[in-house]
């Protein structure tokens, strides 16, 4: 009996530390870059632009079915306006893609790299990561919502966090109402 009591304890014992040491289930989904979006909108004085621009590839970590990392490359090359046709959408894409604003012949990519996810609600988590635009990297923190294999995200980046002066009230003086403004949106649908 003593010999059964022993090999019980020993099994329990054994087996809660078996199950405590599992390692946690982690779970890496490719995006579906071809079925995926992402919008930018930018302000200025007289009114505002949009637009979208391309992944080139990103993936969302989950552990145990949770939010838990991310990281996501922008093709910057291909950056495009849709409020503009002809001549003007044109030169508006020209001088956004020029060294007055991304320099995508220097910097074709951006990066975003998460850093701390912590969830807000049963689909909603805060997000906070490196953003890299023109090989400067500032943290930024967002919020993303996951539906099934489906998710969005919004925020507001600063420009000028990104040595991107051009027609800034931030770096020059009497613009007026050739001002941009530094923050502009991006809205992110993905699918994976």
């Amino acid at each position: 009996m003593k010999k059964n009591f022993f090999a019980l304890t020993l099994a329990v014992v054994f087996g809660f530390t078996a199950t405590a040491t599992e390692p946690v289930k982690k779970e890496t989904k490719e995006v579906k870059t071809s079925e995926s979006s992402v919008t930018w909108k930018a302000y200025k004085v007289t009114g505002s632009h949009h637009g979208n621009v391309t992944l080139e590839s990103g993936k969302l970590v989950f552990e145990e079915g949770k939010l838990s990392g991310g990281e996501f490359i922008v093709d910057m090359t291909s950056l495009i306006c849709t409020d503009l046709e002809g001549g003007s959408k044109g030169k508006l894409e020209g001088h956004l893609k020029s060294d007055d604003f991304f320099g995508v012949a220097t910097h074709p990519t951006s990066s975003l790299v998460f850093t701390k996810v912590e969830a807000t609600g049963k689909n909603s988590y805060e997000v906070t990561g490196d953003l890299t635009i023109k090989d400067i990297t500032k943290s930024v923190t967002f919020d993303v919502s996951v539906y099934g294999s489906k998710a969005t995200a919004t925020m507001k980046v600063d420009r000028a966090e990104y040595d991107i002066r051009y027609g800034s009230g931030s770096f020059f003086d009497n613009l007026g109402d050739k001002t941009i403004y530094d923050e502009f949106d991006l809205v992110v649908d993905l699918v994976f």
